[in-house]
């Protein structure tokens, strides 16, 4: 029988020990925890042992452990990648996700080799331990000709580093709202991907377009044509999504990703990851209810 997408949240890992005890009786199956560019003095081995009490207790576990950085430029964010890879079994994540990372301010395409190098590396290192990599597809400000962090933020990059690192345990951690920023239609392009097997992970969040910001100012940064925003706020039917995720044998999870909305933002945050997470349960229409 199908597998029903499990809805959860993610939690930045330096208010994790604050957060958690009162996100685990909102309803979340799962959490993602999450740090971004470094571990901020955490050790990951009493860091679990402080966590995981917390959430075996309310019936939530963890979908992934997350640390975006940069391990293409910079060595001691592959060390640090490397021991999430080590760390991420004391959760009983299933996988760890992360940035493909870039040589800053180059060319998608001058990364591409040292990527190679570094993540057949880091996939091993994963599948000696039964896990996955997931890398988001968020293009961190940068461009095609102009990279910041990462390069797995559009499709043409994602062919040619699954050519590059073909291991099956390497794929996206894929939202919606990182690719109508770029004007890409969303949904068609899970229909194209979900079937290939690389969505081994979902943020739930979200974008709105505004066209006529678009028409008027441009795509460059002088305005804001696509803020970021919680699901059930933005453009994209979810509805379609569970669809396609359904229909292509997706068995994972969908981690709410909060704090960037401009409208439900600060002590409103919680407030949208709620309705997030009953919009998203609406949407993929409810609690599985079994036949007589």
């Amino acid at each position: 029988m199908r597998k029903q997408i499990d809805i959860g949240t993610c939690v930045p890992g330096g208010i994790a020990l604050e957060w958690l005890p009162a996100i685990v009786q909102h309803g979340f199956s799962c959490v993602s925890l999450n740090f971004h560019m470094s571990l901020g003095g955490i050790d990951l081995e009493k860091f679990a042992e402080q966590v995981m009490p917390i959430l075996r207790e309310n019936g939530v576990y963890v979908a992934s452990l997350g640390y975006y950085c940069n391990p293409i430029m910079d060595a001691s964010h592959k060390e640090t990648l490397e021991r999430c890879i080590d760390a991420a079994p004391l959760f009983g994540a299933p996988m760890v996700s992360t940035f493909a990372g870039a040589y800053e301010g180059e060319p998608v395409e001058k990364s591409m080799k040292k990527f190679g190098e570094v993540f057949r590396e880091l996939a091993k290192r994963a599948a000696d331990r039964g896990l996955q990599i997931a890398i988001e597809n968020c293009p961190m400000g940068g461009t095609w000709r102009r990279a910041t962090c990462n390069i797995g933020f559009n499709p043409r990059a994602w062919e040619m580093m699954f050519n590059e690192v073909p291991a099956e345990n390497v794929g996206l951690e894929w939202e919606p709202g990182h690719q109508s920023i770029q004007l890409i239609d969303p949904v068609a392009q899970l229909r194209e991907w979900a079937p290939t097997g690389r969505i081994l992970h979902l943020h739930g969040k979200d974008c709105s377009v505004d066209l006529a910001a678009v028409a008027k100012y441009g795509v460059y940064g002088a305005v804001d044509f696509a803020p970021q925003r919680t699901p059930g706020f933005g453009d994209t039917d979810w509805r379609k999504i569970f669809s396609i995720l359904y229909a292509s044998g997706y068995e994972g999870n969908i981690c709410i990703e909060g704090y960037h909305d401009p409208v439900y933002n600060d002590e409103w945050e919680m407030t949208a990851q709620l309705h997030a997470l009953r919009y998203l349960d609406w949407c993929r229409g409810g609690e599985y209810v079994p036949n007589p």
